[in-house]
């Protein structure tokens, strides 16, 4: 049996509804006989009698009835399933796999979360945590759709990158010290230290700047959680050379101080993501919300005296 056409099934909903074919060919705005048609091919195609046609009215069998009770939910399905289709392409839902470190994920996310879930309330943001080296991989086999990473990345042709944030480097020390207007590498490195840990861009990035001085400093302790090593340093254990971001916990900065960096370092983000296709709208909608948190033009420049 060929399968059943929805158009014909719309059309002896709409006798059942209305009671004559005329009523439905007008509703419908099809002439008479695509109506009568239309209804033909429906009862040949199952090999039952639909409707009883009357000199005044039509009245549905009881196979009739039946056809026009399953199909009422057949359509809705349909509707339901093409309305999907449209929300997925025009990134109203979907699913969003997004790679990013801890930090990241617990600094910036929540506010991108937050605009997304008012603006897009269908779209799931799946979240993984992972350094920049992992989300580049996964990115690149395809487990993830968004990653934010340390720039700068060698990149793939079917990986596009967007710089995202520029924040700069400052040193959080502990309120009692006596510290200068700008921190060196040479003053610093005569410190205890608490670090990032190592095998991260950050790290590498500050060790890089001690290097350049000739220096390669005594660390006490190397955490993975920037808040963490705030903590310690708010404790008096030693200062960090950590990212001045604009969300941070004032509550927390209260308790220590922190300098500018001479000469200066940068931590620079981006957003990498897979080449897009038309249907990649929830992609779209994700990479829009991020853009909106966007800091590139050194708007979280720290005061002097971060007192």
């Amino acid at each position: 049996m060929r399968n059943l056409n929805l158009d014909q099934l719309q059309t002896l909903i709409a006798i059942g509804d209305l009671g004559t074919l005329a009523a439905a060919a007008q509703a419908l705005h099809l002439s008479a006989p695509t109506v009568s048609l239309h209804v033909s091919e429906l009862e040949s195609r199952l090999g039952v009698t639909l409707v009883h046609r009357g000199r005044h009215q039509t009245r549905l069998t009881p196979a009739g009835t039946q056809l026009v009770s399953s199909g009422r939910r057949l359509l809705k399905q349909v509707e339901d399933d093409v309305d999907k289709v449209r929300r997925l392409a025009a990134g109203s839902e979907g699913k969003v796999r997004l790679g990013a470190s801890a930090g990241v994920i617990a600094r910036f996310l929540p506010d991108v979360l937050e605009a997304l879930a008012r603006r897009r309330p269908g779209i799931d943001l799946e979240l993984e945590v992972l350094g920049s080296r992992e989300t580049m991989q996964a990115l690149s086999v395809g487990s993830l759709d968004v990653g934010i990473v340390a720039l700068p990345q060698t990149t793939e042709r079917q990986v596009e990158v967007t710089p995202w944030r520029s924040d700069p480097m400052v040193a959080f020390l502990p309120l009692h010290w006596d510290v200068p207007e700008q921190v060196t590498p040479e003053w610093l490195a005569r410190r205890a230290l608490i670090s990032i840990r190592s095998g991260t861009r950050m790290h590498r990035m500050t060790a890089a700047w001690f290097g350049k001085a000739g220096l390669q400093p005594r660390v006490r302790v190397e955490l993975g959680f920037p808040v963490a090593i705030k903590g310690l340093v708010a404790a008096g254990y030693g200062a960090a050379v950590l990212p001045w971001e604009r969300a941070d916990d004032a509550a927390l900065h209260a308790k220590m101080q922190w300098r500018p960096l001479h000469p200066p370092l940068v931590r620079h983000m981006g957003i990498v993501h897979k080449r897009l296709e038309p249907h990649d709208g929830a992609i779209r909608e994700v990479l829009g919300a991020l853009e909106a948190f966007a800091e590139t033009d050194g708007s979280t420049k720290p005061s002097s005296q971060g007192s």
